[in-house]
């Protein structure tokens, strides 16, 4: 019957093939635009590191200043960033698997071409963890050595965009790059990597690319690196850069790995001790509040998943509505056109579920038609941003996407056609046998 059922209505549909193609294109565009907002949606919301983000942690200190709170709206929250020498001590405890503290600066690279100017890339200074802790695709080399942090040797992992940049790509480890007037030795290249969220750093741009160059945090007082990235203080910082690092300004991102519960339970005796040990010093003179926060958690509280792309999903599905709703006057008038034949099958015996069937049918054929045209088009969309934004790896297609596109597309054919196919099958026979 479904084989007779779908004969019936590609018959139909080549029967008026101007209103075929115009449901069609119209549940195809709603496809197309719900489709594409939905996907960017699902993957900025997405888990960045499905298996592992439940094992990354947030480290956040309240040192901040003891007359007042860090956020004067939300009194319990401690600061989002830590200082450097807080960073600096609990990067010598050994309770974390993995571990890294990091933030951004700015800095002169010379390019390998005797006839290119000198050109800033972004930096991040951190520590040989932060590439396995959050997947970094290194594509040659590797991160550079323990003892580079250790000794603050000047070493580099370069971004696959620096890479191309500065000598014009391919494999270019253990090749010399001037940065700041200091020459480092190339460690690692990365393969191209643009996450859709900054998920290790979301206190700046949180869909901003990756830095372009991955330097140890070691060599930021040997350089005296300033952070380019937020950066605040409730006591004047100083005038020279030591009294910066010694100050009370929050400036750098920390990251524990722990692998189980009783591994966080021990890392958060280990923070907690370490702080009253700094409140016996004059430090930390605010309640005790030391967070370790899980990455999905951090995610969603710093709101790293723009509002507004949540409010345009939800109304690109309500566009998808509205389109399916204004099918359903065109339909009723195909149906109805049709009311003469259904008056001759509903006299040889046909039933009105049968009927109904016939013309659900078609709906639904309409509405995978119209699917896989918003399929198509909706994948030409996102790359179309893909490109515009420089994102060549996030913003595709997946699965669970193309079938929740069909799903949608049969979800709004049933809603347009549900109403002209009951409608038709209402229709008395004899009003239509009378007059044929």
């Amino acid at each position: 019957m479904l084989l007779y059922n779908l004969r019936l209505a590609v018959i139909s549909l080549r029967k008026t093939p101007f209103l075929s193609a115009l449901a069609i294109g119209a549940i195809g565009l709603g496809i197309a635009v719900a489709v594409a907002c939905t996907t960017i949606y699902y993957l900025l919301a997405s888990d960045p590191l499905p298996g592992k983000s439940a094992t990354l942690h947030y480290i956040r200190l309240d040192s901040w200043n003891p007359a007042r709170p860090w956020d004067d709206d939300q009194p319990e929250l401690p600061p989002t960033q830590v200082t450097y020498r807080d960073a600096m001590a609990m990067l010598e405890s050994n309770v974390p698997t993995r571990k890294t503290a990091s933030f951004v600066s700015d800095m002169v690279v010379r390019p390998e071409a005797a006839d290119q100017r000198p050109f800033n890339l972004s930096v991040r200074l951190t520590t040989r963890d932060f590439f396995p802790m959050f997947e970094a695709p290194l594509r040659w080399g590797d991160a550079w050595s323990p003892e580079a942090d250790r000794d603050a040797e000047p070493v580099v992992v370069l971004s696959a965009n620096a890479n191309e940049r500065i000598f014009g790509g391919g494999n270019n480890v253990g090749k010399k790059i001037w940065v700041e007037r200091r020459n480092f030795t190339v460690a690692g290249i990365l393969d191209p990597w643009r996450p859709p969220v900054r998920f290790f750093d979301t206190q700046g741009n949180a869909q901003g690319a990756p830095e372009d160059l991955f330097i140890p945090i070691s060599l930021a007082p040997v350089m005296e690196v300033v952070s380019s990235g937020n950066s605040s203080s409730w006591v004047n910082i100083g005038d020279s850069y030591k009294e910066r690092l010694e100050s009370e300004a929050v400036w750098l991102q920390f990251w524990a790995e722990l692998k189980d519960p009783v591994q966080k339970e021990a890392f958060q005796r280990w923070v907690d001790n370490y702080t009253d040990e700094q409140k016996k010093l004059g430090r930390f003179s605010r309640p005790r509040n030391n967070w370790l926060q899980p990455m999905m958690e951090y995610l969603v509280e710093s709101e790293a998943v723009p509002a507004a792309a949540r409010s345009v999903m939800v109304i690109s599905q309500l566009f998808l509505l509205v389109v399916a709703i204004n099918l359903i006057g065109l339909l009723l008038g195909k149906f109805l056109s049709k009311a003469p034949e259904v008056a001759v099958r509903r006299a040889l015996g046909a039933s009105r579920k049968a009927i109904f069937a016939q013309q659900i049918t078609e709906c639904l054929l309409i509405g995978v038609l119209g699917g896989l045209l918003g399929i198509v088009a909706a994948s030409g969309f996102l790359a179309g941003i893909s490109r515009f934004l420089e994102r060549a790896t996030e913003y595709q297609l997946n699965l669970p996407m193309i079938a929740a596109g069909f799903g949608l597309a049969l979800l709004a054919g049933t809603i347009a056609g549900a109403y002209p196919a009951w409608r038709v099958c209402a229709e008395p026979p004899a009003n239509h046998l009378k007059t044929n």
